[in-house]
């Protein structure tokens, strides 16, 4: 099998909210897959940015701050999940190189 293939559920996993995140740094940990890291890297980085925009938010509510959170999310959300659906590793748009670099705890 190839490393892509391999990584792929680990991959997946990750999108499936923060807790998913988690879950897929210890499930890389031992197999360590270079596909999976990527993709949990892209995924916890999603995650964290939404919930800290939402902590920041709730301060002072404003809707049309909130649907423009949520629209950001789920567009670049769904740009990762397929990425690591179609075994492919394109970052996600604006924020994925970032990622890459924060996130180098990641193994």
């Amino acid at each position: 099998m190839s490393e892509r293939t391999e990584g792929k559920t680990t991959a997946i996993i990750a999108y499936l909210t923060m807790l998913g995140a988690l879950i897929a740094i210890t499930m890389n940990l031992e197999p360590k897959h270079e596909f999976a890291r990527f993709h949990t890297r892209q995924a916890f980085g999603l995650h964290l940015v939404f919930l800290g925009f939402a902590i920041f938010l709730s301060v002072s509510f404003n809707k049309y701050a909130w649907y423009g959170l949520y629209v950001f999310y789920i567009v670049l959300w769904f740009y990762g999940f397929i990425s690591a659906l179609n075994n492919t590793k394109k970052p996600v748009p604006l924020l994925g190189n970032y990622f890459q670099k924060w996130f180098t705890f990641i193994q």
